[in-house]
């Protein structure tokens, strides 16, 4: 992505503000959306689920997170400005347009649509409610202290769409691992408003760290625990095996970290308990990968 970033810099530095703007140079994002969705893939298809769908579903992934991010800006402009961790924000200095926004956001979803168009009646159905939240989402944070909720639920519709898309339906197993993804999501969206907790507190801006208060490390390891308990569930019913398990060991010892990271809530502490749930993505398609690998 670095590589990325320099040839648009020396090509097309007015295009610069918006490659930022969607976060393009800082893919964790992408990736917390992607190993879930993977997941869903591997264990729909009982394996490698073919080039065309793991195509459809990565660069949907990537498409939709830079939309989301486009349009998360957006409803912050008027707020990034005042928090220390955002203030540096294209829409918050200026070098980007609202309206240049709205149009990468409906650019981008308009391709990610376009490659749904390809799969089946199902999964294009289920699409609609994915592409509300992701537009709701960046605006809960005003009316709600739970918008790392819909932010969950955001994050976890290529679950149900990747298993309708391999299988043509939606069966139990994928709204465990929907509920997994939710909960996950919660616990480690809400390290990352714990970063911002002070700045928002002052402005306004609600959020689950705002909402759990000094209960947050509680809160945050229940949801936690609560993630491991149905990932055991989703073993049992997806017949899936020891290397799986052996996965759900490694996402567990990282949770642990994390906590042990947040233990004096410092933000920078918090942010790399943030960082690291890279790692619980990456163990737990791991285990499934190689499940299906050395079946």
């Amino acid at each position: 992505m670095q590589a990325i970033s320099h040839q648009i810099q020396q090509r097309w530095p007015a295009a610069i503000p918006y490659w930022q703007l969607t976060r393009m140079d800082r893919p964790i994002g992408s990736l917390l959306l992607l190993w879930p969705t993977w997941c869903a893939l591997w264990i729909a298809a009982e394996g490698w689920p073919g080039l065309h769908l793991f195509v459809v579903f990565t660069l949907g992934v990537i498409l939709t997170r830079a939309a989301g991010c486009a349009i998360n800006d957006f409803a912050d402009r008027n707020i990034d400005g005042h928090v220390e961790r955002t203030k540096q924000r294209p829409l918050a200095t200026g070098a980007a347009t609202p309206k240049g926004a709205l149009m990468l956001f409906a650019g981008l979803m308009l391709v990610a649509f376009l490659l749904v168009l390809t799969t089946n009646r199902p999964t294009i159905l289920l699409s609609l409610p994915a592409l509300a939240l992701a537009f709701c989402y960046p605006f809960a944070k005003r009316y709600t202290h739970l918008p790392q909720v819909v932010l969950g639920a955001a994050f976890s519709m290529g679950i149900p769409m990747a298993f309708a898309a391999v299988t043509g339906e939606v069966p139990a197993v994928a709204w465990l691992l929907f509920t997994a993804n939710l909960l996950w999501t919660v616990a480690y969206d809400t390290f990352y408003a714990m970063v911002d907790r002070d700045d928002d507190l002052q402005i306004g801006v609600k959020s689950t760290a705002i909402l759990f208060g000094e209960l947050d490390k509680a809160m945050t390891a229940s949801l936690q625990a609560m993630v491991v308990v149905a990932l055991l569930m989703l073993g049992g019913r997806a017949d899936l095996g020891a290397l799986y398990y052996c996965g759900v060991a490694t996402v567990t010892g990282l949770f642990a970290y994390q906590q042990w990271l947040i233990r004096d809530r410092q933000r920078g502490a918090c942010f790399k308990a943030f960082l690291n749930n890279n790692f619980v993505g990456m163990a737990l398609f791991c285990g499934i990968f190689f499940h299906y690998l050395a079946r």
